[in-house]
């Protein structure tokens, strides 16, 4: 998006879109929301489900969408997932069990140089 727009609402569609589904919208996501950003060519959708521990990733191909991976609590908690899978995302930090900080903290501690000695 080239500009921040002024109003609450835009009419370009987004390159991804990520919807947290509960038991009260699992219906609404996927029968009502879905065909929208297809229809609208949105490219990724990603269905996250904090309740069972799952992440759907979704790409669209010809109009349709594929699944193209599915991602549990039982996988190991850094994953790669389209669009984004040039970097490691946590599935952790999807289910609310890790705070963002602590990655960060840990990760500059793990970069920092070693002290030096007196």
């Amino acid at each position: 998006m080239p500009e921040v727009p002024d109003e609450a609402w835009c009419d370009i569609a987004p390159d991804w879109v990520c919807e947290v589904v509960s038991p009260s919208t699992r219906r609404l996501d996927r029968v009502r929301k879905m065909p929208k950003y297809a229809g609208q060519g949105v490219s990724h959708l990603w269905l996250v489900d904090p309740g069972v521990r799952t992440l759907e990733v979704y790409r669209l191909e010809q109009r349709r969408w594929s699944l193209i991976a599915t991602h549990g609590d039982d996988d190991v908690s850094l994953i790669r997932a389209e669009p984004f899978d040039a970097i490691e995302i946590d599935l952790r930090l999807l289910w609310g069990l890790a705070a963002p900080s602590q990655k960060l903290n840990r990760s500059k501690r793990s970069q920092s140089p070693p002290p030096r000695p007196s």
